[in-house]
């Protein structure tokens, strides 16, 4: 059974109309929710994960203005609280998360420990 559960991660305005986007544009993604999860790696322990997939009957389920977003059990307990943001500046563009759970990260801002 799916929990909804509205507080795991939320996501900006930006990074919500980045990701509508990129569904739009693939038809292959058609129906698919944005899946957010926590691997590890990276060089401080974890690392961040995105991609395009169906709902799993233990995954938590958050819909932020008509996206649905996924995550497993055990990486919604690292991203309990995190936002998710779009962001584009002169050094490039891309998802930032900021995760209140991280205790360290490194200067590539895709990997943390917990």
């Amino acid at each position: 059974m799916m929990t909804a559960t509205p507080t795991i991660v939320t996501l900006t305005d930006n990074a919500v109309k980045k990701v509508k986007g990129y569904l739009a544009a693939d038809e292959s993604l058609k129906g698919k929710a944005l899946r957010m999860f926590v691997h590890e790696g990276g060089c401080s322990g974890h690392e961040y994960g995105f991609g395009f997939d169906d709902a799993k009957p233990d995954d938590h389920v958050v819909n932020l203005d008509g996206l649905d977003v996924v995550v497993d059990p055990a990486s919604a307990e690292l991203l309990k609280g995190s936002t998710v943001d779009y962001v584009e500046s002169v050094e490039g563009e891309g998802f930032a998360v900021t995760n209140p759970n991280a205790k360290g990260g490194c200067g590539c801002g895709h990997s943390f420990n917990a």
